[in-house]
């Protein structure tokens, strides 16, 4: 009897300990309800395309975004195709170079546009399509030319050759600027940014129809298409997924938003249905960059 209740007491303290414990991440679908991660995996499994929102700087989503892509491989498709917002659509030769391994990181890192903490957040999805040989996309209009519209709006294309033109969604681009992420981003210009808001968004809107252009165009019946990108890209149901969505209705997109609170326990009420699930984190979480 007593080394029962010294096991039993002991399962208590355990059971205390982990609940109480900190955590450095929680799973909600959008209504707000909790999930296991376990239970995120097959639900986003069964999706065309999975858009996974990041919060760029935060070690717990890049370590979650490789979790993910692995699990997906091992468990539900090797059929795959990954992307990112991070690579841009004319460094795409240099990518290619990479994962097939003609040359090293340092080359890779010398020639193309990477961002700061590369090495890191996205060089290891990188290497995991290297070592599964799988195609990755860089899927972003080149900045020069999304620098171009925030400054003149879309006419800045007109100026543009066609070879410049192949690392952008087909023109004229579709624009809803009624969609409430560009209505955001024109309030967020008029207030101390000095743009014009309207050439701000309609540089957002170039960013997001050009990846979800090229994630179409290396989607195919039967391939799971992960594509990486800041969250505000499909947020809401919008951005890259309101492009896929013009071109092809019926494709399956699941999303992923990031998100940081105070504490963990609920979702808080302006996070829910930012996406098909959020993940949250701590708001003391560290920083890659």
């Amino acid at each position: 009897m007593r080394v029962k209740l010294i096991i039993l007491t002991f399962l208590a303290i355990a059971l205390t300990s982990f609940k109480d414990g900190k955590r450095a991440y929680k799973i909600f679908d959008q209504n707000g309800k909790k999930m296991s991660y376990e239970k995120l995996l097959k639900k986003v499994a069964e999706a065309d395309v999975i858009l996974f929102g990041e919060l760029h700087n935060n070690p717990i989503n890049h370590w979650l975004q490789y979790e993910l892509t692995k699990d997906i491989y091992n468990k539900y498709n090797d059929f795959l195709a990954l992307g990112a917002e991070m690579y841009e659509a004319d460094n795409q030769l240099i990518i290619n170079e990479y994962l097939g391994g003609h040359i090293d990181y340092k080359t890779l890192k010398s020639e193309a546009k990477l961002w700061p903490n590369d090495e890191t957040d996205y060089n290891p999805l990188l290497d995991f399509a290297v070592r599964n040989q799988l195609t990755f996309v860089a899927t972003n209009i080149p900045r020069r030319y999304a620098k171009m519209v925030s400054k003149q709006g879309f006419k800045a294309f007109n100026h543009l050759s066609d070879e410049a033109k192949k690392y952008i969604a087909p023109l004229p681009l579709k624009y809803d600027d009624k969609l409430p992420g560009y209505v955001e981003m024109k309030k967020m210009a008029a207030h101390g940014h000095g743009m014009n808001g309207d050439f701000l968004a309609q540089a957002q809107a170039s960013k997001d129809a050009t990846m979800a252009h090229f994630i179409l165009k290396n989607w195919v019946e039967g391939r799971t298409f992960i594509h990486y990108n800041g969250a505000y890209h499909s947020n809401n149901y919008e951005g890259i997924l309101w492009y896929l969505k013009q071109a092809n209705p019926d494709l399956k997109v699941a999303t992923i938003s990031c998100v940081e609170q105070k504490v963990l326990d609920a979702l808080d009420e302006e996070n829910k249905s930012l996406a098909h699930f959020i993940i949250a984190t701590p708001e003391t979480m560290t920083k890659t960059h």
